[in-house]
């Protein structure tokens, strides 16, 4: 009886500890019931696509939330990665050219000035947040306005005020756009890249010094500063690796889109925040995997997609987001305060 009662109990904490993913699955579930052409290879390859750009941008949030931080600004930054790297890599011949006499640039070029960019950008919101104590919330909504500022301003240009930067080189595109042949369908590039950064950030959380500082800081910050871990040095440098993926990530939507706008990356930073809940990182610092994130981005993804192939209205979409949203948090922070 009493192995019983144990077995249950521990059955019904596995449900309560997972409880949002067997929500998902059902949701998923329910979309391919509706629509068994769902699960064509095209469809899956076209989430995995949209979902590229998004895991670069939720482990870039990750790193900042395992910190018991979070980032406001992601998105703007993301938007001002794209405006900037598309005005540098418009076609020689396009009627609207933003730098008419900008003579084509190696690819490389664009893409790391938006990097550094971002990377300086979010490297200061580390220094507000490490060195003059601000909580992340405020230094990153202060960000997160003044970032959308800077980008109106570049993107508002004259002569031809504020229109989408589109006419991009076809090196550009290719580079977003494009993939290797496997049969007759193509691996996308985006793909590759993200794999590659997926790869990189796995190494940095869990081979190096930085990693492993990182999850002190978000457990306990004065034990961690007590252990000798310098906590302001530590911040400050997760803070600049995000703001280089979130400039990556931006680079690749304007190729992926092909067009760009200051209002490119509007809200990515709630999907991002979202998606590493999902995915397991606890937004009370501390805990989380790049696997989760990566497994929360592509569940979302596979919701969205799966009910815009329903044709549910965005409206509905919206909804159903946030109920996810909200359950996530709610779930992740009762697992945290029965483990206090």
């Amino acid at each position: 009886m009493n192995k019983s009662a144990a077995q249950k109990g521990s059955i019904t904490k596995l449900l309560f500890d997972n409880v949002i993913y067997v929500f998902l699955i059902l949701l998923v579930i329910g979309i391919v019931i509706a629509s068994p052409d769902f699960l064509s290879v095209t469809n899956l390859i076209n989430i995995l696509s949209q979902s590229s750009s998004r895991i670069i941008i939720a482990l870039g949030m990750a790193g900042i939330l395992i910190t018991a931080g979070t980032d406001l600004s992601a998105g703007r930054m993301v938007g001002l990665a794209a405006v900037v790297s598309a005005s540098m890599l418009q076609a020689g011949d396009y009627a609207y050219k933003m730098y008419p006499n900008l003579p084509e640039l190696p690819l490389i070029v664009p893409i790391l000035i938006a990097m550094i960019a971002t990377g300086l950008i979010s490297t200061l919101n580390g220094v507000i947040v490490a060195k003059l104590h601000v909580p992340p919330f405020i230094a990153t909504l202060g960000m997160m306005i003044g970032v959308y500022g800077i980008t109106s301003i570049y993107f508002d240009r004259p002569p031809y005020g504020a229109q989408p930067i589109g006419g991009l080189s076809e090196k550009f595109t290719t580079f977003a756009q494009r993939g290797i042949p496997i049969g007759s369908y193509e691996l996308p590039y985006l793909v590759i890249y993200a794999i590659i950064t997926t790869a990189v950030i796995w190494v940095i959380w869990n081979k190096t010094q930085l990693g492993k500082n990182m999850y002190a800081i978000g457990g306990n910050p004065e034990a961690a500063k007590v252990s000798g871990v310098n906590v302001a040095k530590n911040l400050i440098i997760i803070y600049m690796i995000a703001g280089l993926l979130y400039g990556f990530s931006g680079t690749l939507e304007a190729g992926r889109v092909g067009s760009a706008t200051n209002n490119t990356g509007n809200m990515y930073e709630l999907d991002a925040i979202a998606a590493c809940v999902v995915g397991g990182v606890s937004l009370s610092g501390g805990i989380g995997s790049v696997p989760g994130v990566v497994t929360g981005v592509l569940i979302f993804q596979i919701i969205n997609y799966g009910l815009a192939f329903l044709g549910v209205s965005p409206y509905i979409q919206f909804i159903v987001k946030g109920l996810i949203i909200v359950v996530a948090v709610a779930f992740d922070m009762r697992k945290h305060a029965k483990k206090k």
